[in-house]
């Protein structure tokens, strides 16, 4: 980068602070050899400057240019990675939000993330995810990273579900491998709650439905298994809200066809209980301004919107513009929900709505899509 060669140039300038420090100290007889004073001034995020200042101006750099950042050096790479970055980036108003889609090509051959802006701009493709091919995984955010959950995959002709975690770093564009489940599992619910990661249900190894559930815990990188659900459940979905886990959707074994009940896991109590009023066969969902938007197989046309302060639903129709299409997609970007058409039409427009329109603007058209089918979508802020 131009910024990071004229910071390299101006380091070498004999008039700048970083030398006039070491002479000064020099002089008042703090005698320090080269290679001391050579690595206090590597151990500097910027040499000539406190850490705090250095971490301000890290945090000015546009979102775009950090995989080229965390190649300066290895502390400039730790100081991305961590928490305290994007602290600092919240704080100077600099986080920028990205959606980053799994898309499947019209043929169903072959998919890739990609990442879109709040412009629909398309930034880069991800580095392909690291293991075999798999469906039925997870996917959930954890401190502005992506987290792939295990899944199902076919290798060999063998078929086995697994207890893989992989992670996507989205500064600096690369993936990792984190700790592995406890249960391997296939077509499971997963959350980020309270800064921790949740899996429930699904389907084991054998095949069988899984009630078990258990916690991530990224400062340590280890998975604990917390109490259980009262009933197998599989095919289902989670979302964090008020800072409890909601599990809704799929099957369970103890109703017949799709449960409408919901599973709630209170993390202070480390107790779960239930309600009876949710939603069944959900396509698409999405946690947005505090609130769960879902849209149901059954009745495509309309959004099922959850208040988890009263417990209640409310019911949204959805505009015949934009699309003919009944199936979707969710996605979240700029504090409004995208409706990509899982259909292959490549003329049609994605439907967005925004909760804090006046009434009767709510909907309007969008041209930001994904270039294939949508699978997955998840929001970053970096």
């Amino acid at each position: 980068m131009p910024g990071f060669v004229r910071e390299k140039k101006r380091i070498t300038e004999p008039n700048m602070c970083l030398s006039s420090p070491l002479m000064q100290d020099h002089s008042k007889g703090n005698h320090r050899s080269p290679s001391q004073a050579t690595d206090e001034i590597e151990s500097l995020l910027l040499p000539g400057l406190p850490d705090d200042v250095a971490k301000y101006c890290l945090a000015l750099v546009p979102r775009s240019s950090f995989p080229s950042m965390g190649g300066v050096c290895k502390r400039w790479r730790s100081f991305i990675q961590s928490k305290e970055f994007l602290m600092e980036r919240k704080i100077a108003g600099m986080l920028e939000e990205w959606l980053y889609v799994l898309t499947m090509d019209s043929e169903g051959k072959e998919s890739h993330w990609e990442v879109l802006d709040c412009l629909g701009q398309k930034h880069r493709l991800l580095p392909p995810m690291p293991g075999p091919e798999k469906v039925g995984f997870g996917t959930t955010v954890l401190n502005g990273k992506l987290l792939v959950l295990a899944g199902y995959s076919v290798i060999n002709g063998t078929a086995s579900a697994s207890a893989d975690v992989y992670q996507y770093d989205s500064c600096l564009n690369c993936w990792s491998k984190l700790a592995n489940l406890n249960v391997a599992r296939y077509d499971f619910a997963c959350a980020e709650v309270n800064g921790v990661v949740y899996v429930v249900g699904g389907y084991g190894v054998e095949g069988e439905s899984l009630s078990t559930a258990e916690v991530y815990d990224p400062d340590t990188d280890k998975w604990t298994l917390i109490e259980s659900l009262r009933r197998p459940r599989w095919g289902c979905f989670a979302c964090g809200l008020n800072g409890k886990l909601y599990v809704l959707g799929g099957r369970s074994s103890f109703t017949i066809g799709n449960s409408r009940f919901v599973d709630v896991y209170n993390p202070e109590k480390q107790t779960w209980c239930e309600m009876k009023n949710g939603c069944v066969m959900v396509t698409a969902h999405a946690v947005l301004e505090k609130k769960l938007f879902c849209m149901e197989w059954k009745n495509q046309r309309k959004l099922a919107i959850f208040n988890p302060d009263d417990n209640s639903w409310k019911m949204v129709s959805v505009p015949l513009t934009g699309s003919t299409s009944i199936g979707f997609r969710f996605g979240i970007l700029d504090g409004k929900l995208l409706l990509f058409s899982v259909e292959g039409d490549p003329g049609y427009h994605t439907l967005l709505y925004d909760p804090n329109a006046a009434p009767g603007s709510e909907w309007r058209t969008s041209e930001i899509k994904p270039s294939g089918l949508c699978l997955y979508s998840v929001t970053i802020k970096a």
